[in-house]
């Protein structure tokens, strides 16, 4: 994992919800084009780092709670300590898998509510904490994990659904805010991903699957490694003159 034509050689990148699922592909495809990756997560990332470091890749494990500010600070702050920048941010992090489909009407507001703060708080403080070593830098990448789902308006997860809409929007905005520091902010919206969390929820698999991939221009499942050519694109310097935009990765289903 050396040399000069890796994409990402050197680059500090971190990488919240990085313990498994598409976020453990996104750390080991941004470690295999050369990235230090930091592991943000609750869940343990050392099985992650292991595997990254056991493929010549370097990683280093946080444990981060993304809805608290305090949490995310610390590990900013470390992270700066021990490298001296951030060049990378992914708010991979966020509560799916195992929610439960239901009328919005019977959603608790308890239940809404934690879904707001680790997927709209979550990035929104991540971003808030990188925002000033890349603006001191003049330089850096924040690319945020939409969902296919908010240009469906898609029914049975609305909390969900509605905290992506909002992450589209934090993309837009961030961008602007941004722009002038040669920061650039995207975002990418996946379909329907079989990672182990969706596998393992059974009102997400079998005909709510199946209904998703005949909606597909491409008709088979998508996995996490088809998001990781996109977000390699979005953290290189090929998209330097790219920002503000929802990038959707999922088939062909939405089609916008």
């Amino acid at each position: 994992m050396t040399g000069t034509s890796l994409r990402l050689q050197d680059k500090i990148v971190i990488i919240t919800g990085g313990a498994r699922g598409i976020g453990a592909a996104f750390a080991r495809a941004v470690a295999g084009q050369g990235a230090i990756v930091a592991i943000a997560d609750l869940l343990d990332g050392a099985p992650v780092v292991g595997e990254i470091e056991a493929a010549g890749g370097r990683a280093i494990y946080f444990r981060v709670d993304v809805a608290s500010e305090q949490s995310v600070n610390a590990c900013v702050i470390d992270l700066v300590a021990r490298y001296g920048r951030i060049d990378g941010l992914v708010n991979n992090a966020a509560l799916f898998a195992n929610l439960k489909p239901k009328p919005f009407f019977e959603i608790e507001q308890d239940e809404f509510d934690k879904v707001m703060a680790v997927n709209v708080r979550g990035p929104f403080l991540l971003a808030k904490a990188v925002a000033p070593i890349m603006m001191a830098q003049k330089a850096g990448k924040i690319v945020n994990i939409a969902s296919g789902t908010v240009f469906k308006g898609h029914v049975g997860i609305t909390h969900y659904v509605t905290s992506k809409g909002a992450i589209v929007a934090l993309t837009r905005c961030l961008a602007r805010e941004l722009g002038p520091y040669s920061i650039n902010v995207n975002a990418i919206a996946p379909g329907l991903t079989m990672s182990e969390g969706v596998l393992a929820n059974p009102d997400m698999v079998g005909a709510p699957a199946q209904a998703t991939l005949g909606s597909r221009a491409f008709k088979r499942e998508q996995t996490p490694e088809d998001l990781t050519g996109s977000l390699i694109y979005l953290l290189s310097s090929d998209s330097d003159f790219v920002t503000g935009h929802t990038v959707v990765c999922d088939g062909g289903s939405v089609m916008r």
